[in-house]
């Protein structure tokens, strides 16, 4: 039996943005890249057996090549990657320091996510013909109380890599992360561009 292929306008849009990815950050992206592409290309292939072999493409083009959520798992991958050359840790020191600094990351990606709900929640009342103010209030507090907690918590997960880190590489530690930042805001917008296309 011939087994199909299928070319998915997914999978080219994929492997456009895994090849800025990979000119822009160097070979220890590569495999995180590569995952995600393939991850890609096989849910398609798997929807497009499911009966609807009609027309997958057009299906398949609907659906987003990298999404900024992927890009963000990505980066955290690539950060965890970079880290131990760019701080020039031990191999004795560097597992404790990957885990404090994962915690890190999941401190500060629970919180944005938390926070981006009760952003939406509050465009979502303040939007509504009849706003409830009420529930407005309540989002507010939510959002303050919210940002206090995160602030708390940030500060507490930074405390603990600080103590692992001499003065010179809690700034290296510093740079690194604005570093990494800037270039995830670029890759996101980037990945945000090739979707739009797609949502018209």
């Amino acid at each position: 039996m011939t087994r199909t292929k299928i070319p998915t306008v997914a999978a080219r849009a994929s492997l456009r943005l895994v090849a800025g990815v990979v000119q822009a950050f160097r070979p220890a992206v590569i495999v995180v890249a590569i995952a995600l592409t393939a991850a890609n290309s096989a849910a398609a292939a798997q929807r497009a057996g499911r009966g609807r072999a009609e027309a997958p493409d057009a299906e398949t083009a609907d659906a987003p090549a990298v999404s900024p959520g992927e890009i963000q798992r990505m980066f955290d991958s690539y950060a965890l990657i970079q880290a131990q050359d760019q701080l020039k840790l031990s191999d004795e020191v560097f597992p404790q320091f990957l885990r404090r600094f994962k915690a890190l990351q999941d401190t500060r990606r629970k919180n944005l996510q938390e926070r981006f709900r009760i952003v939406q929640d509050l465009r979502r009342l303040a939007n509504a013909a009849q706003p409830d103010e009420a529930q407005m209030k309540e989002r507010l507090k939510a959002l303050d109380e919210l940002d206090a907690r995160a602030q708390s918590e940030l500060s507490k997960a930074y405390e603990g890599i600080n103590q692992m880190l001499d003065v010179r590489q809690q700034a290296r530690f510093r740079v690194f992360e604005e570093n990494m930042e800037n270039r995830k805001l670029a890759l996101v917008t980037r990945a945000r561009q090739a979707n739009r296309p797609k949502q018209q």
